[in-house]
């Protein structure tokens, strides 16, 4: 009995190790993965980042160093294209909010009860995803372009200037903006509001709540959660954009984002360590407002 027991005893604490064993096995290549894929780049655009021009290389050839320098050029440089990206994508992200949670709302809770009605709604949302997003925004700057019927009508009746153009605006990125992510913003919601619960609505109901107080303290809050990742799904793409942006797209020498002046930087100007500090700056100025808003919001589990 007592070697039984002693046996019993060494033979214990073996199960958890072999499981971690299995379980190192099995996250072995989503490991690898990230390292390969998502953390030596990182470390690379760093890298990068802090280099200096070569004393006697040509333009586009650089040497690596420390030189911290780069980030203060770039910010005081472009610090007006940092504000304006983030500026079209908060202001898009509340329009692409604004557009999409009444979408949500109808297909998600209205028309839970007529499966037919909602596939279909649903195949109406995600249709945009079967056509190229270049041709999308390429689309939108013909129909909204100063010879199109929309901007002609306009001007017609008054209502625009007659000197006056849409394309190459600020609202013409931001209406691009909204319009491209706006079912990165409604599939969340619908997500969420189609596992709502409507005896909760009901409830808020039969305690003589009105229509408009059920849907600001019942709804909207049980709807955070897909609020807050619609809304991330939005903002953080959108602050990066920079097709809409493009002056062969809808915007204009005045409408440029972080996204234009790094491809500048990459592809024109071969200024490799100023793209690559754009990068670091855009990637790290999204995390921490990302953090701010998901603690605020009190859905840190998203993270």
């Amino acid at each position: 009995m007592a070697f039984a027991a002693f046996a019993t005893a060494e033979a214990q604490p073996q199960a958890p190790r072999k499981r971690s064993a299995i379980a190192l096995v099995l996250l072995a290549p989503g490991i690898a993965y990230l390292v390969l894929f998502f953390l030596t780049p990182l470390v690379s655009l760093l890298l990068t980042s802090l280099q200096v021009q070569s004393e006697f290389g040509d333009i586009g050839e650089f040497d690596y160093a420390f030189n911290w320098q780069n980030y203060v050029d770039v910010v005081t440089s472009y610090w007006p294209h940092i504000l304006r990206s983030f500026g079209y994508a908060l202001v898009a992200t509340v329009l692409a909010l604004v557009i999409s949670y009444p979408i949500a709302y109808f297909i998600g809770v209205k028309a839970r009860s007529k499966p037919l009605l909602q596939g279909i709604l649903l195949v109406l949302v995600i249709a945009p995803f079967f056509i190229s997003f270049l041709l999308r925004t390429l689309a939108w700057k013909q129909v909204l372009s100063d010879e199109s019927f929309i901007i002609t009508s306009l001007k017609a009746l008054s209502l625009m200037a007659p000197d006056a153009h849409f394309t190459g605006t600020p609202f013409a990125v931001i209406f691009g903006l909204t319009y491209n992510f706006i079912p990165f913003m409604t599939l969340p919601l619908y997500t969420t509001l189609e596992r709502l619960d409507l005896r909760y609505l009901e409830a808020g109901g039969d305690l003589y709540a009105s229509p408009a107080t059920v849907f600001r303290k019942v709804t909207v809050p049980l709807s955070m959660p897909g609020i807050v990742a619609g809304t991330l799904l939005t903002f953080i793409p959108a602050a990066g954009d920079y097709v809409n942006a493009s002056r062969d797209f809808l915007g204009g020498p005045g409408t440029q984002m972080m996204g234009n002046v790094i491809e500048a930087n990459f592809l024109v100007l071969l200024n490799y360590p100023a793209a690559a500090a754009l990068s670091i700056i855009l990637m790290a100025a999204i995390l921490i407002l990302v953090g701010i808003y998901v603690k605020r919001s009190g859905t840190e589990d998203l993270l």
